[in-house]
């Protein structure tokens, strides 16, 4: 394996159009959580220019308007152009209403040990999660910038600091790796549409350097230097943008959703489902092992790989890999993670509250993972993003050894 190479990773804004169908999607889970919080629902969309898709199955005691949720998420995103826009959008359904079951409307914090076992994933899914000591939130260097920068593009463009920017906006960042480890920024690429198409190039470019990748740059610790190529709009002006540009789907961004790539990812659409859907839950709690190995010091960086089988409630398979960063064999990690972790589907599900959290946080909880990540968040508390196990795996190091910093 080589020790220096260079690798990048994309981060698109809130109003990329598929960004915009998850949003849509999660939106539809909050609405339905929020009122009747053992629903299940599986909702997808679909849009172009000026229509959108909705199709959902659910099962639920609850009455949610799907097509005046999309329009308040397609109105809050900030999309005001006459061939997209949340007033004049056609809205398509395909609405499934299913029987509701009693064996999924259980209480969780009332299941014995016994009863989480008889709750088995009813759908197969091979979930991975990936943690790593190059940021302060574990996560690959390279989708740790993307995410930043692109938050940061939003945040200029609703605080009116830069009005050409529309919402739709992609971005994509190179770290150079020496020895495994970040190094220097190659390179940065910016596609941000604009409202005009006379506004000024140079200008609009000056703008973004000065308001978005100066400030973010500030705070970290490799920053691109005179070699760093950065390109604003490089095939030019990037007009209006959305779903009258490119069309978008729940479920095609995993990479921006995960990892950016640097590991492995499940294929499976995270938004969308609700938390009985061990294809979505399984990413979080793999994520929730792997970083905490990392945190303890056990390894610089570690994937975890679930593998769940349906009627099965324990996954089938459980593996870690350190890619030889490890401090102890990978085995004794693997043995430690299944000491103290529950991957049971009822489990982890009661664990985060899953079910819970879309009435507890304010604007919902679901949407608020469909931009900017599903993993390495620190800005909305996410439970599988705690370290509160790091300090049992710390007993796992060798004697006398101490955990990194």
């Amino acid at each position: 394996m080589k020790r220096d190479f260079i690798f990048t990773s994309e981060s698109v804004t809130e109003g990329h159009p598929d960004k915009l169908c998850d949003q849509i999607s999660d939106a539809l889970i909050d609405h339905f959580l929020q009122q009747d919080p053992l629903s299940r629902i599986i909702a997808e969309c679909a849009v172009s220019t000026s229509v959108v898709f909705i199709a959902a199955r659910f099962a639920s005691f609850a009455s949610v308007d799907c097509p005046f949720v999309a329009r308040n998420v397609i109105s809050r995103i900030g999309y005001e152009e006459e061939s997209f826009n949340s007033r004049t959008c056609s809205i398509l359904t395909s609405l499934q209403e299913m029987p509701v079951r009693d064996r999924d409307r259980f209480e969780e914090d009332d299941l014995s040990d016994e009863d989480i076992d008889g709750i088995r994933a009813e759908n197969a899914a091979t979930v991975f999660g990936f943690a790593c000591d190059q940021t302060p939130a574990l996560m690959p260097m390279p989708i740790w910038l993307a995410h930043r920068l692109a938050r940061r593009l939003t945040s200029a463009r609703l605080q009116n600091i830069l009005p050409a920017l529309a919402p739709d906006c992609k971005v994509q960042v190179g770290v150079e790796y020496r020895d495994f480890r970040p190094h220097r920024v190659q390179g940065i690429t910016v596609l941000a549409s604009q409202r005009r198409p006379d506004e000024d190039r140079t200008k609009f470019a000056s703008g973004i350097i000065e308001a978005v990748i100066v400030p973010v740059f500030g705070e970290e610790t490799i920053k691109p230097d005179r070699q760093t190529s950065i390109f604003i709009n490089p095939q030019g002006p990037f007009v209006t943008g959305g779903p009258a540009v490119h069309s978008g789907l729940t479920g095609r961004k995993t990479g921006i959703d995960t990892y950016g790539e640097y590991s492995r990812q499940s294929g499976a659409a995270l938004s969308g489902k609700d938390p009985l859907r061990v294809d979505r839950v399984g990413v979080y709690a793999a994520r929730y092992a792997a970083k905490n190995i990392v945190a303890a010091g056990l390894a610089g960086e570690c994937e975890v790989q679930l593998s769940y089988s349906i009627g099965r409630s324990h996954p089938v398979s459980v593996q870690v890999e350190t890619f030889g960063s490890g401090r102890i064999p990978d085995a004794e990690i693997l043995a430690a993670v299944k000491t103290h972790f529950d991957f049971r589907l009822a489990a982890v599900v009661r664990q985060f509250r899953l079910r819970r959290l879309p009435r507890t946080v304010k604007g919902g909880f679901y949407r608020k993972l469909a931009s900017y990540g599903h993993v390495g968040r620190m800005d909305i508390g996410l439970p599988w993003e705690l370290t509160n196990k790091a300090g049992a795996l710390r007993q796992y190091l060798p004697q006398g050894a101490q955990a990194s910093p």
